[in-house]
């Protein structure tokens, strides 16, 4: 039951119950349903208006942010490209040249490149600017993968270099502060025992009885024995056609079949064989031809230690055996 209504009647004084009428109901029902009305067509229409301008501004910061991503990508993809045309050139002007290589082709590393048009769908191929960028990302992932293979064969390459430099005999048999003379007697020569011309094959470094003498090179003990002429001696093979050999030996310190390193004591200095005071013989040979050793331990010297070292060779020349 509705709560009745009072108004004050001034001629009664009191309060007096107020009914409304019908159509006064009525009226104030319409309006307030007029009302409304009005509004939410009011709300929807902001509603719309608003709404759609909220989306453009949502859409063009987006594409801003795009572009600007855009722009930071191209800039990657050039720094990219120019980085990998210093390692192309460090590869071909540097390394190659070191290891004895020719350079790639530049048609092989161009090979494959291309044709990446077909693998953009239609939606990017509307836009030039996009398809550019594409195949500039094609081409330098190919060819980054050529570079790639590029390196690992100059892997390859260079430990099968170290390994070779490793193995060439490059220092002195015997350490230039224990040397007493280098006899420079490559050739032929008066045996000072025999007393017959004959080939003298190798170096002849005077010495102490009992100083070390070094492998000059990484390789493999192939004889360590007792020769009448030799003495005691010791051959290397270097692999890569080069031997060395050590004689007129006080003792061994290396047997048969064992790996050396360059620089480790594989004997000692002696006068055994046929020879007229303590000294080691030297020789170096390469695929079987005897070759003056003196050209292979320059660089265990300076310029100066070694034209000083040739100087003394050449005034003490006789030979020992």
């Amino acid at each position: 039951m509705p709560r009745p209504v009072y108004t004050y009647n001034p001629e009664a004084c009191k309060y007096e119950p107020a009914f409304s009428s019908g159509k006064k109901v009525f009226r104030q029902t319409v309006v307030f349903i007029a009302l409304s009305i009005l509004l939410s067509i009011g709300a929807f229409v902001f509603y719309v208006e608003g709404g759609y301008s909220l989306k453009e501004v949502w859409l063009e910061q987006k594409n801003k942010t795009l572009k600007t991503e855009w722009k930071i990508l191209g800039q990657r993809i050039e720094n990219s490209n120019r980085q990998l045309s210093e390692l192309i050139e460090r590869d071909d002007q540097n390394y190659r040249v070191i290891l004895d290589s020719s350079p790639l082709q530049s048609s092989i590393r161009d090979a494959g490149t291309g044709g990446s048009e077909k693998i953009l769908d239609a939606d990017a191929l509307m836009f030039p600017t996009i398809q550019y960028h594409y195949k500039r990302l094609d081409k330098l992932r190919h060819q980054m993968d050529i570079e790639i293979q590029s390196y690992k064969e100059l892997e390859k390459l260079t430990n099968k270099k170290l390994k070779m430099w490793a193995s060439r005999p490059a220092i002195q048999p015997i350490d230039n502060r224990q040397l007493d003379r280098l006899h420079l007697t490559f050739g032929l020569r008066l045996h000072p025992l025999l007393n017959i011309v004959r080939e003298h094959n190798g170096l002849d470094f005077s010495a102490s009885k009992g100083t070390p003498v070094y492998a000059t090179g990484d390789g493999k003990i192939v004889k360590a024995y007792s020769s009448d002429s030799y003495g005691n001696v010791v051959y290397v093979n270097h692999g890569y056609g080069f031997e060395t050999r050590y004689a007129h030996l006080s003792k061994f310190n290396v047997t048969e079949g064992q790996l050396v390193k360059r620089g480790q004591v594989i004997a000692f200095v002696g006068n055994s064989g046929t020879s007229v005071s303590a000294h080691l013989h030297y020789e170096v040979l390469f695929n079987d031809k005897h070759i003056n050793p003196i050209n292979f331990f320059q660089r265990d010297l300076s310029n100066k230690e070694y034209e000083k070292l040739i100087q003394l060779g050449s005034e003490n020349s006789e030979p020992l055996d």
